[in-house]
């Protein structure tokens, strides 16, 4: 699509090193310019059921449609006299100023599109755009802002929690083409957008089939075995179902013990999946000798893992147990698990890995309403079915086979949202600091109608990758 527009007729130089040519009829002014008023939100209190409104979060934001989702809203107790200048009204922007992390940095922008009352959280602020500015051209050229991380240079780090200094943000030099173009510009860019949205949900639906396809074939190998002939028994496991009458019921403990050995002086610290090892942050380096020997801080404090040993977190338990493909060290908040020689750990592998032993070990403790943190006796209140140890050898062989194929389509249909992902970012960035022109081409656009939101399934299914682990926002945003 790129490569059907053509570069305005006549350009001039910004004066702005990262912009640099701009259409010569654009303006270049401060981003600021385009704001009314910027206005940070209120937490309120808890809801009464009188000064009741719809608070928007970090975690409403949609960051492929670049808008507040609402279908779920967090309602707060917001009292008159903090609605004053806080009441959402659509067209306003929403500016993430507090929270954001390494890879997700604060100072996203989001357009607020919605006809409904509401407020947005102490960690967001309220932009009313200015007379003369269109608010869907500036949603995406805060998008494209945000994607060259021009929003970095006001971030003030305190305590973990990422500050947007919105006055230096907002002071950033930026091109603005007439009202009008802008208009054009949006409404191009909008109709783009969504073609280019909906092949990538086509593409994580496809994702999503092929990792229930890949989870129904491992549970029925790891529970039922390879013949599908064999008897059955009952396991007395309710995760389990029926087994095969020749495998056993063994106690988790029986095969897996605690691995208590403190990190050693040469280990790496590994990461939380275990893929591969990350070199320490808490390091330092001493010469001894013609030798640089790194020596680790508070090693009383992480635990020795071996190659083969499995790892569990005590905390935010989600995705099942992981296998340590490395030897080195890893933080006191993981259990680590040695196998015995009973064991076939690319047959635990997967074991540990399926949805039905995830939700049985979940099943042993409350994060929510208790707090609670996983610990050994959790994983052995877990009953596991045990095949014959070469038999567990032939399922793993056989289901690294038999889902080959299924991981590489995943893979390929994953690579392919990522390249959408990126001609995304390039098509606006190059359309909202006029280097093609698209005002011909949003004129011949067809009439369409406003875009539904998206149900909660389907946004959730947008925003994979997009948010934290734990898919809530980065700190809590109690004022």
């Amino acid at each position: 699509m790129i490569a059907e527009f053509k570069a305005y007729p006549a350009m001039k130089d910004s004066g702005v090193e990262w912009l640099g040519e701009v259409p010569e009829h654009w303006e270049v002014r401060r981003l600021g310019d385009s704001v009314a008023n910027c206005v940070t939100g209120v937490w309120g209190s808890e809801p009464n059921g009188l000064d009741d409104l719809p608070c928007v979060r970090v975690a409403d934001f949609d960051r492929q449609r670049l808008r507040v989702r609402m279908h779920k809203p967090t309602m707060r107790a917001i009292a008159p006299n903090e609605r004053r200048r806080r009441l959402l009204k659509s067209g306003d922007l929403l500016l993430e100023k507090s929270g954001g992390g390494d890879q997700q940095p604060v100072g996203v922008v989001m357009l607020y599109d919605h006809d409904v009352a509401a407020v947005c959280s102490n960690f967001v602020s309220r932009i009313l755009v200015n007379e003369g500015f269109d608010s869907g051209f500036l949603t995406f050229l805060h998008s494209m802002l945000y994607a060259i991380r021009l929003n970095t240079r006001s971030i003030k780090q305190t305590t973990g929690i990422q500050n947007l200094d919105s006055s230096a943000y907002l002071g950033e030099p930026v091109s603005f083409p007439p009202l009008s173009e802008q208009a054009a510009i949006a409404r191009f860019l909008d109709h783009a957008d969504r073609r280019i949205r909906r092949y990538i949900r086509a593409k994580q639906k496809l994702i999503g089939l092929l990792e229930e396809q890949k989870q129904a074939i491992i549970h029925r190998a790891v529970t039922r075995g390879l013949d599908p002939d064999i008897p059955l028994k009952p396991s007395g496991v309710p995760w389990l179902g029926e087994i095969p009458e020749n495998w056993e019921v063994r106690r988790s403990k029986r095969a897996f013990t605690p691995r208590k050995e403190l990190a050693r002086p040469d280990d790496i610290q590994l990461s939380a999946t275990q893929a591969y090892g990350v070199i320490a942050q808490d390091e330092y380096e001493i010469k001894v000798g013609r030798k640089i020997v790194k020596i680790f801080r508070h090693l009383d404090k992480r635990r020795h893992v071996e190659v083969d040993d499995f790892v569990i977190s005590m905390r935010s338990f989600q995705g099942g147990l992981e296998r340590a493909w490395v030897t080195g060290c890893i933080r006191s908040s993981y259990i680590v698990l040695r196998p015995t020689a009973r064991v076939d750990v690319d047959f635990f592998g997967y074991l540990f890995k399926s949805h039905g032993y995830i939700k049985a070990l979940q099943a042993t403790a409350n994060f929510i309403r208790d707090g609670q943190d996983l610990n050994f006796g959790n994983f052995c209140k877990v009953d596991l079915a045990f095949p014959p140890i070469e038999e567990q050898r032939q399922i793993a062989e056989t289901l690294d086979a038999a889902i080959a194929n299924n991981v590489k389509a995943a893979e390929q249909a994953q690579e392919e949202i990522d390249l959408l992902n990126e001609y995304r970012t390039r098509m606006i960035a190059d359309v909202v600091t006029g280097k093609l022109d698209v005002r011909e081409a949003a004129a011949k656009l067809p009439e369409e109608p406003d875009e539904p939101e998206l149900v909660e399934e389907a946004a959730d299914l947008i925003d994979i990758g997009n948010t934290m682990a734990d898919g809530s926002d980065p700190v809590p945003e109690e004022a």
